[in-house]
């Protein structure tokens, strides 16, 4: 099995955005997305109609009802992008990960070996057996004369110490005095400084411990034994320290030594010693004796674990009978071959004693005692065969600190096996050396149980115990792969199981397996370093120190891989960037700057672009390269990196148009401009013209449709402010400065206003883009000089700069924008006395311009963290934006010498303390000044909405309005330095800690769950086509209690509830079965407020909601059906800066293409995306007025229809060239505007419905000729609102007049509501909205006048 195959099978399922499927399949995946499919009439069409107007030859319709498969705005970054989440989701320096790193690797530096045996003459407290264990370190001491046997035992067991930690020094003690002892531990300790220092103490040949914690050593003549108390051989050694002691009763030791821990620890504060002990046998045990053991079984288990366990286990295996136990003495190879008998022995014997401790030990002990040095690591492997085979003999050996039992564990079975398979090779290795090594089946058997347990395990299941064996075999060549994949497999479980596996001691091994060149292992390591980087952004350092990087760079730049493997590539360096300025200059010189750039360019512009997640995280990558590094942005300037990048802006996944802006926002550098103010340097004009060019595309998609790509652009937007402050303080000053003759002679420095490319020329102005002065609102500046005069109906003051505010005014929008209701406060850094400007940049200063006019639409944005962001950045540059409430002055304003409004008016804390209208000692008054013609046509972009006027007495007091005003808004200069932090890069590393092979359970939940919804609903829309559609029982009348009366009401299908909202945009949820509230919440918290529209996304899914703001504004939930649990999935203008008069955008939504259309008073209808967020087209109406009704067909993808208010209906298709397709005026003779439009019920896509204020609804067959087929008089000149069922045969019309009428598509009135069905029989109020329930027979009419919603249904309701 190929991994790459693995991995891209699985992994082009779980890209963080689904590539745009060519066809649909049959029966398609709740959560698969079909972009724009181009027919999905379930009716055979036949040939396209020639011009949309001819009949097509239609087919016998289908039985089955489409019911669209198309769902939008399920994927991540819908559940929200907040600071918070996006932190946790990136990949963390602390919390887990911190566990798992040796806290500091120690060394053991120093060896002390004490051997008390006085060979030939037994201790008096032991009385021995015959026969009795003899052997020391493997030699029978009785063989040899005393002298030569001791110096021989103390050599070998200094070369079996030496076999584990060859580096040490050792230093040997025969039979020694105290005197000896103590010189010894000091020279120890002495050498070995900070590291550890191990003391092995053989006293065999002395008497048992005495209870005082004493052991024995002699005198010079060897006539006594001198006891050493182990608080002195304690203060010798110091720590760290490990002893071990092989004597009988070696636990009267060790509980001394805690009875001296508990002591020290309680007297002094500093932490607990680093003190090891390891000894042979509890305080009430002797050592074996039996001579099947060696004398020092303790110390051979310790430092011959494998000869000592083969002996052990030869005894009491089947082949005791016919082994020559010899021959284990010979078994072939070396220790550290594992190529060889010996040395696979011992790997698997490594393998098994670590996994019965990561298995039974607690992980942090496990780390202390096995990963932090290596010479404990062995004796406490070694430690564990002690326990097994001296517990056998009814002796337990103990350690402090103290290890659970590990005896019988079941591992101890694999081991057995594994030495029983040793055992019957060995003769005939031993026979035949040349015959050919045979490995064992071990670590194969080890690696499926570990398959097995993946294939059924968990993160609520018991770890596998196999991990620490997958860790030994990836030393070995021939299993590394397999053992990598199923490394690879575990890792994508999730965090805990990276964690898992970081504990075990996976990250030396996976960090010098980058040094090999094998091929077949590099997409599997790529994606380990992924999983363990999404975790632990810690390892950069690790990585870079080994040039672990470069193996990253080559990857990414291989043509071979997978694009969803180089997108990981692109991962693990932008984590090795990350902050790590050491990780960016090494990324710098491999060359990773022109790898990047080289694949974000399409081989051939006209190819398919590349897979969307490689291109995130190669725009992610280039912008964590670039992040606060100046000399990375120049490189980035120089390589025409912007160029590339803006390409990238209009990719249909929002993913990669914010991973584009993020990079581009980093290349903004925040101090180059604004360090010294001055740029005579050439290559930083340079650099600067750079800069504003990648502004200059940043402002353009300031108005994306996705929150995620808007909040990098605000945030990099930020950035810019904060680099070009000084430009932009002056140029929004020269602005708001005082107009005087001068300045109308001369056209201002701040923008070359005619230029065609200006977004605040006149024409501009009048096509709808979004220009500074209507945005704004009139500003004016005050000064605290003491004459204030007045010139052209404008506050001037003799001494311009001297204060540090502007006043800010305009209570009365002007209906030239939807953004005029603002006042501006401009704030300057008084400190000087004055603004400081430097040298003007009549270029750039245009883009000054509109960059102050795009952050104030920024500042205004629906989705809540955007505008914040948008504040903060006017902020910045002097601009404090004040939101003006609600509540309006009367167009005329106040004459002079009235008092204007109260205060309240104003969005501004301090408000009342300063605008005291009677304390002061002057008052002001609001007007909107007449237009006079300007003297130049320049000015006419930047007139003033409306301004203040001063008595003509002077302000007397010095600490005048200016002064309060600023105490009041100005912020702290510490506010403004905080810059708001980028959310994609750390929300996109979440994509990489979630799993990537498997496909989750919740598509199958999600897939059952739709098919049962489809079901009810074919159900529901057979009953009700069948049923007689008279809506004449009333089943639930709702008070909503909305003071401005019910605007919209929404019947959710496969729930008995309501939604309505009212035109303040409280949205109000009620269950009509139980007669109970559900939830209630605002639509948005602005002062500017009104209601077109609710609407329901995915309503065969999770349900969301749809809520379209009068100013083209739209904010989409979920959740909304919880009480307090709604949440904003998206919020977008569907009107891009198309200013709309008298706020009436009109909205519809046609799920099987995801389209959203909007429109209003404008010249064009917006189609929008949702599952790219993206404005896919903008059709021009060329109606002769505005639109004021608009309906998608159900049944055909791309089709709508518009109703406008000069009476003509219109056709769209927005897959034919000119986009029209029909057009009549149904209405005509009346002028009246079309207030309700909608395609007829069923599948017949041709046929349309329309109704007119006057009161009359029309029938229209497209392909007839433009005269409606069918009229109803329904109302007289009072028609408010349309309703055309889905799917029954059946519309209602509502009054202002207080009376519902219900009609069959034949034209025959079905039922006519005029009263309440109550005991006094009121009249119903006036009809604000009509809908029917998707698939049933229900009706829901909202009142305008006493705000009750009613349901109607048919008589045999249930």
């Amino acid at each position: 099995m190929a991994l790459g195959d693995l991995m891209a099978s699985r992994l082009v399922h779980s890209s963080s955005s689904p590539s745009p499927s060519t066809a649909a399949p049959p029966a398609p995946l709740p959560n698969h997305h079909h972009n724009h499919v181009t027919d999905d009439l379930p009716v055979a069409n036949g040939p396209e109609p020639r011009n949309g107007l001819e009949p097509a030859e239609v087919d016998k319709p289908a039985p089955v009802t489409y019911l669209p498969q198309v769902m939008v705005l399920c994927e991540q970054r819908h559940e929200g992008i907040d600071e918070a989440a996006a932190a946790a989701a990136g990949p963390s320096t602390s919390g887990l990960v911190s566990k798992w790193r040796p806290k500091d690797r120690m060394k053991t530096g120093c060896v002390a070996l004490v051997l008390c045996l006085n060979i030939s003459v037994d201790p008096p407290d032991v009385i021995k057996i015959s026969p009795c264990a003899r052997m020391e370190c493997w030699i029978d001491p009785f063989s040899m004369a005393p002298p030569k046997a001791l110096a021989n035992i103390g050599k070998t067991l200094h070369s079996q110490y030496e076999r584990w930690q060859p580096k040490a020094r050792y230093k040997l003690q025969l039979d020694p005095t105290v005197e000896e002892v103590k010189k010894l531990c000091n020279t120890c300790r002495k050498y070995a400084r900070s590291e550890r220092v191990l003391f092995h103490y053989n006293g065999h040949g002395v008497p048992k411990p005495t209870t005082n914690g004493e052991i024995w050593v002699f005198n010079k003549s060897y006539t006594q034994y001198i006891p050493l108390p182990i608080t002195d051989l304690d203060s010798w050694l110091k720590t760290p320290s490990i002893y071990v002691f092989d004597c009988s009763a070696a636990g009267i030791i060790v509980k001394a030594f805690l009875e001296r821990l508990d002591w020290s620890s309680s007297s002094s504060s500093s932490s607990q010693k680093d003190c090891i002990l390891l000894a042979a046998c509890e305080a009430h045990q002797t050592l074996p004796q039996s001579a099947e053991f060696p004398a020092d079984v303790f110390t051979a288990c310790l430092t011959t674990p494998i000869k000592m366990a083969l002996h052990w286990f030869c005894k009491r295996s089947l082949l005791r009978g016919s082994m020559d136990r010899s021959l284990i003495d010979q078994i072939p190879g070396r220790q550290n071959d594992r190529k060889t008998l010996l040395g696979e022995l011992n790997w698997i014997f490594t393998a098994i004693t670590d996994t019965i401790a990561w298995n039974v030990l607690p992980h942090d002990l496990f780390q202390r005692l096995f990963r932090q040095d290596l010479l404990v690591a062995s004796l406490f492997r070694n430690f564990l065969l002690a326990e097994r085979i001296m517990r056998s003999a009814n002796c337990s050996p103990i350690s402090y600190p103290l290890l659970p039992p590990t005896h019988q564990h079941h591992m101890w079975d694999a081991w057995d096996m594994a030495a029983e398979i040793c055992l019957s090779k060995l003769p005939q290795l031993i026979a035949d050396p040349n015959a050919e090594f045979q490995p064992s089946p071990f670590f194969t058997e080890q690696l499926t149980a570990f398959e097995v347990w993946l294939d059924h395990g968990s993160q609520d299941k018991k770890p596998p115990e196999q991990l620490p064996i997958v860790l030994q075999v990836l030393l070995s060549q021939s299993h590394r792969f397999r053992a990598l994949v199923l490394l690879g497999r575990f890792l994508d479980m999730g965090p805990w199981a990276v964690d898992l596996a970081l504990s075990v001691g996976i990250f030396p091994y996976v960090l010098k397996l980058l040094q090999t060149s094998a091929m077949e292992l590099r997409q599997i390591l790529v994606f380990i370093w992924t999983k363990i980087l999404s975790l632990d952004k810690s390892c950069q350092v690790d990585l870079v120190k080994d040039g672990g990087h470069t193996y990253f760079i080559r990857f990414l730049d291989s043509l071979d891989a997978y694009p969803e493997q180089r997108a990981m590539a692109a991962f693990v360096l932008a984590v090795i960037v990350d902050g790590h300025r050491t990780g960016q200059e090494a990324c710098i010189h491999a060359g990773l700057i022109d790898v990047c750039l080289r694949h974000l360019q399409p081989e051939n512009p006209h190819d398919a672009q590349t897979e969307p997640l490689l291109l995130q995280w190669l725009c992610l990558c280039l912008g964590k390269l670039w992040e606060d590094f100046s000399e990375a942005q120049s490189l980035g300037l120089q390589s025409n990196a912007p160029e590339i990048l803006i390409y990238l802006l209009s990719e249909p996944q929002p993913e990669v148009r914010a991973s584009a802006v993020f990079a581009l926002g980093n290349l903004l550098d925040m101090g180059s401009t604004s360090s010294n103010g001055v740029d005579d340097d050439s290559d930083d004009d340079e650099k600067v013209k750079a800069e504003i060019n990648v502004v200059r595309s940043l402002l353009q998609v300031s108005s994306d449709g996705s929150p995620l790509v808007r909040c990098e652009v605000a945030i990099a937007l930020t950035r810019f402010a904060l680099g070009h402050n000084k430009h932009l303080k002056s140029v929004a000053a020269e602005y708001w400065k005082p107009q005087t003759n001068s300045l109308l002679k001369s056209p201002p420095s701040l923008a070359n206003i005619s230029s065609p490319n200006n977004v605040y020329s006149p024409n501009n102005i009048r096509q709808g883009s979004s220009g500074l002065a209507s945005h704004i609102g009139p500003v004016l500046r005050v000064g605290s000089d003491s004459s204030a005069t007045c010139r052209d109906g404008r506050v001037s003051t003799s001494s311009p700069i001297a204060t540090s505010s502007i006043m800010h005014g305009s209570p009365q929008s002007d209906d030239s924008s939807q953004h005029s209701d603002s006042g501006i406060l401009l704030r300057e850094n008084a400190s000087n006395g004055g603004l400081s400007y430097t040298r003007s940049r009549p270029a750039d200063s245009v883009i000054y311009s509109q960059y102050i006019s795009t952050m104030c639409s920024v500042a205004k944005d629906p989705y809540p963290r955007i505008a914040t962001i948008g504040r903060r950045a006017l902020s910045l540059i002097g601009v404090e934006q004040v939101v003006m409430k609600n509540s309006r002055f009367n167009s005329g304003g106040a004459h002079q010498g009235e008092t204007s409004a109260p205060p309240s008016n104003f969005g501004m804390a301090r408000s009342s303390s300063w605008f005291d209208m009677n304390s002061g000692n002057f008052s002001i008054a609001f007007r909107t000044p007449p237009v006079s013609p300007p003297q130049h046509d320049y000015l006419t972009g930047l007139r003033r909405v409306c301004s203040m006027e001063f008595k003509p007495h002077p302000m007397n007091s010095p600490e005048g309005l200016a002064d309060r005003l600023i105490s009041a808004a100005a912020p702290s200069n510490a506010e403004l330095i905080i810059l708001p932090q980028s959310t994609i890069y750390n929300w996109s590393c979440g994509h990489f800690s979630r799993p990537l092979l498997s496909g989750s359970d919740d598509n199958e939940e999600a897939h059952a769950r739709r098919e049962e919804r489809e079901q009810i609903a074919l159900d529901c829309i057979a009953k009700c086509q069948r049923s007689s559609c008279k809506m004449t029982s009333q089943i639930a009348s709702w008070d909503t209690r909305f003071d401005s009366g019910t605007k919209a009401a929404l019947l959710l299908p496969f729930s008995p509830i309501v939604i309505a909202a009212d035109e303040n945009e409280q949205i109000r949820v009620w269950n009509y079965d139980d007669a109970l509230p559900v939830n209630s919440f605002q639509n948005h918290k602005l002062s500017d407020r009104g209601l077109s529209k609710l609407l329901l996304i995915n309503e065969l899914d999770e349900s969301l909601l749809l809520a379209a703001s009068s100013d083209g504004n739209v904010r989409i939930w979920k959740n909304f059906t919880q009480k307090g649990g709604q949440k904003l999935v998206t919020a977008f203008s569907s009107v891009q800066g198309h200013r709309a008069a008298g706020r009436s955008i009109v909205i519809d939504w046609q799920q099987q293409s995801g389209c959203l259309y909007a429109s209003g008073d404008m010249s064009s209808i917006l189609v929008w995306d949702l599952d790219k967020e993206q404005l896919l087209s903008t059709i021009q109406s060329s109606g002769d007025s505005a639109i004021s009704a608009l309906s998608a067909s159900q049944v055909r993808s791309g089709h709508f229809a518009a109703g406008f208010a000069a009476g003509s209906v219109r056709i769209f298709d927005v897959r034919s060239p000119d986009r029209l397709i029909y057009m009549a005026r149904p209405h005509a003779p009346r002028m009246e505007k079309v207030v309700g439009i909608g395609f007829q019920p069923g599948l017949d896509p041709y046929k349309i419905v329309s109704a007119s204020q006057a009161g009359d609804i029309q029938f229209l067959d497209v392909r007839r000729a433009a005269e409606p087929y069918l009229t109803i008089e329904a109302h007289r000149g009072s028609l408010t609102a349309l309703a055309v069922h889905r799917h029954a045969p059946v519309v209602a019309s509502g009054s202002a007049k207080q009376m519902i009428k219900v009609f069959s598509l034949e034209g025959e009135q079905l039922t006519i509501i005029r009263y309440q069905p109550s005991f006094m029989g009121q009249r119903i109020g006036s009809v604000n909205c009509l809908s029917f329930h998707p698939y049933k027979s229900l009706l829901a009419a909202g009142a305008g006048d006493n705000a009750l919603v009613s349901i109607y249904a048919e008589e045999n309701y249930k």
